[in-house]
């Protein structure tokens, strides 16, 4: 079974890249970082992973879970 790996947007030369925590290699490059969100979200739902999206300086600058918080907030 392969491991649940957080999913990262993150600038790319060519636009905004999905990466996948740890990867070398981009899953995929989009010309804009909506388009690149909209694919991550996808991808982390199917994982139950976390999607981290990182500004153009590179900060993270926004995070959305998708898996199961072991720590969810009290509300």
């Amino acid at each position: 079974m392969s491991r649940k790996r957080n999913q990262h947007v993150v600038p790319h030369p060519s636009g905004w890249a999905v990466k996948a925590e740890c990867a070398e290699r981009a899953s995929s490059v989009h010309r804009t970082q909506q388009e690149a969100i909209s694919r991550g979200r996808e991808i982390s739902r199917n994982q139950s992973a976390e999607l981290l999206i990182h500004g153009r300086d590179g900060r993270i600058r926004e995070r959305d879970s998708h898996g199961r918080d072991p720590f969810p907030p009290k509300g």
